[in-house]
């Protein structure tokens, strides 16, 4: 499904999988290392507390580390997206991939540059796992292993939505490799240890601890991210993050960083989502993913009190697309999905997740709140397409003023400079008065209101209406369907005082 309201560079399933015990290098189950005995019991009121020591970590980097490459992406690339690769293609305090991209030559014209990234070995005969944005743009890809043999990789499959992608190399005789551990058992707070090649340094090894689980960094709808405070940098883009017993349980993929440099907050993909992308990838080079053509959002305190819900309870329906299985069962705008399958959906990443992982083909069964009333809609699965689509004349101006908000027709002109989708109906945003209701809930110049609730507006005078409507018997709040740079979305505004907005 296209459940995308807002998507950063770094794109985003875990799926149930079958499981595997331990974790092998070279066809042999690793051991555990030689750890500190932390499982004493509490000690008695007034004894003295012992201390504990910190685990050694020598047995496991020893045993893991021939399986850890370094991966050399030599492609050509301007000098804007020289920059956008080493930002991430947003500011440096967001999250962003890691990948170190070091200049060859050549100042303004198009040159060389070499992205170098990690990756590790999952099977003996030289299948690899990596990021995807370490691998994007490659002319050559060359992988260095542990001990120092350099050869040529080929792609086997990307997946952007995921930022996961699957190499093969060729060797004379079996590779050590890693098996993929149980990312579901990773609890916060126990220790883990991060491989890779940071700015070009081979075979690094920092530890931490897990510092949240299924974390959203706003990459993609499907963000299950592992966040973690062990040190990694530009370059351990792929490498592996290991727990005590030598289980890989995440791909190291973003950090959240002011300098660009490590501050303690860094993220990795989860070994079962892993797992289940690989395992497409290298069966048919791509992965399938369910869709059903609907556009989602998180229920704020606002939109809640407009629309009469719970907040946090569903995913709202900002946006149902032409022609999408979603349109063919009659779901619509303003309807909030409240379970899949029976499945209970809290947010728009639930729901994303939940319908991905339904086969293509196969029936979705949804509990939906329409209108206030709970009813049950099936809704039969399609293939999720590669590229988003877009989900679906009167004169005059009109002024509301207790929410303050000019409005303006949406002329055929004013269609095409906003990038509102044809056939489209509704009214624009001329002016936002400051410090007004509008303002405060982040309506600007440019919106084109479409809805207010769940009723269709055509024109400005059908928004003040509509709107004048819902406030005589709102609870303070308005909820308003808007179009912003193409994309639709609810816009909660509360009525009175600004300061009182959710």
């Amino acid at each position: 499904m296209n459940t995308q309201p807002h998507r950063h560079p770094l794109r985003r399933t875990a799926l149930a999988v079958t499981l595997l015990a331990g974790t092998s290098l070279g066809g042999f189950a690793l051991g555990h290392g030689a750890w500190a005995d932390d499982t004493a019991p509490v000690n008695p009121p007034g004894a003295q507390l012992q201390p504990h020591t910190l685990p050694d970590f020598t047995g496991l980097v020893t045993q893991v580390k021939p399986a850890v490459v370094s991966i050399t992406n030599k492609l050509v690339a301007t000098p804007a997206a020289l920059e956008q690769d080493q930002q991430g293609d947003m500011p440096q305090q967001l999250p962003f991939p890691f990948n170190q991209m070091i200049p060859n030559g050549g100042q303004q014209q198009e040159r060389a540059v070499e992205a170098r990234g990690s990756g590790f070995i999952i099977n003996a005969n030289g299948t690899i796992v990596t990021n995807n944005h370490v691998v994007k743009g490659a002319r050559t890809l060359t992988v260095t292993l542990d001990d120092g043999t350099v050869l040529p990789a080929k792609v086997i499959g990307t997946d952007p939505r995921t930022d996961i992608a699957v190499l093969k190399v060729d060797a004379p005789h079996p590779l050590p490799f890693i098996q993929l551990g149980n990312s579901r058992d990773v609890k916060p707070g126990e220790w883990v240890v991060a491989m890779g090649n940071p700015f070009g340094l081979s075979s690094s090894v920092t530890a931490g601890i897990v510092s949240a689980v299924s974390r959203d960094i706003g990459a993609g709808p499907y963000d299950q991210f592992i966040q973690v405070d062990a040190p990694i940098n530009q370059g351990n883009s792929g490498g592996p993050l290991f727990t005590q017993d030598g289980k890989v349980i995440g791909m190291n993929t973003a950090i959240l960083s002011p300098t660009g440099g490590s501050v303690g907050i860094g993220f990795a993909i989860p070994s079962d989502m892993i797992r289940t992308v690989t395992a497409q990838l290298q069966k048919s080079g791509k992965v399938v993913r369910g869709y059903v053509g609907v556009e989602a959002q998180q229920i704020t305190p606002t939109t809640a009190l407009a629309m009469h819900l719970k907040a946090n309870d569903g995913a709202l329906l900002a946006g149902v697309q032409s022609d999408s299985p979603a349109a063919e069962a009659g779901l619509q705008p303003g309807d909030v999905i409240q379970s899949v399958n029976g499945t209970k959906i809290a947010n728009p990443r639930e729901l994303a997740l939940n319908v991905a992982n339904i086969q293509p083909g196969d029936e979705a069964h949804l509990n939906v709140l329409h209108d206030g009333q709970t009813k049950d809609v099936t809704v039969k699965v399609g293939t999720l397409p590669n590229e988003q689509t877009a989900s679906n004349d009167n004169q005059g101006n009109d002024h509301h003023g207790q929410i303050g908000l000019a409005l303006a027709p949406l002329s055929p002109d004013m269609r095409n400079q906003l990038d509102v989708p044809d056939g489209t109906k509704g009214a624009v945003v001329q002016a936002v008065q400051p410090g007004s209701p509008a303002e405060a809930a982040g309506l600007q110049p440019g919106d084109v209101i479409v809805g207010v609730g769940t009723h269709a507006v055509t024109s400005p005078a059908d928004a003040a209406r509509a709107m004048r409507t819902a406030m005589n018997g709102s609870d303070h709040a308005l909820a308003l369907r808007v179009i912003r740079n193409g994309q639709p979305v609810f816009v909660g505004v509360t009525l009175g005082n600004p300061a009182d907005q959710g």
